[in-house]
């Protein structure tokens, strides 16, 4: 819905995954970071395919780690984080009602073990998911907007 409002490109870092991440989260195993390392890569490389071609895109990414964010983010300095806050038991809810996607409400917890929420140096547009998507789009939008000027 974001990418929508702006007009700009979209794209879901789960589609960039390996085969094997995928079969391992389908199976209900949650990756590493040995696991994670080539998918950051393919990640990181669309962000800069979009940059060099002067594009603009927003991209729906669980990096859960500083060292992920500080891969895809670091040294790009028109590449922003928006983090999507929400507690375990909402997320699960929603990723249970979600149709067709390998991910499952059963790795959810180990998601929450890894996690390292962002920090100031970071920079980060700290969002509550508890809204309905569309309040939270027109809230980015206006923060985003808010922050070019």
């Amino acid at each position: 819905m974001l990418a929508q409002q702006l007009g700009w490109d979209f794209e879901d870092a789960d589609n960039l995954h390996p085969a094997a991440n995928i079969d391992k989260m389908r199976s209900g195993i949650p990756l590493t970071d040995e696991d994670r390392w080539p998918w950051l890569a393919a990640v990181a490389a669309w962000i800069d395919a979009v940059r060099s071609r002067k594009g603009h895109a927003v991209m729906a990414c669980s990096a859960l780690k500083r060292r992920y964010r500080d891969l895809l983010i670091g040294g790009r300095a028109d590449v922003r984080l928006i983090y999507l806050r929400g507690d375990e038991d909402l997320i699960a809810q929603r990723i249970t009602a979600r149709r067709g996607h390998f991910m499952t409400a059963s790795l959810l917890r180990s998601q929450f073990e890894d996690l390292e929420e962002p920090v100031a140096q970071e920079n980060a547009l700290v969002v509550s998911i508890d809204d309905q998507p569309g309040t939270l789009v027109k809230d980015i939008v206006a923060a985003l907007r808010t922050a070019q000027q």
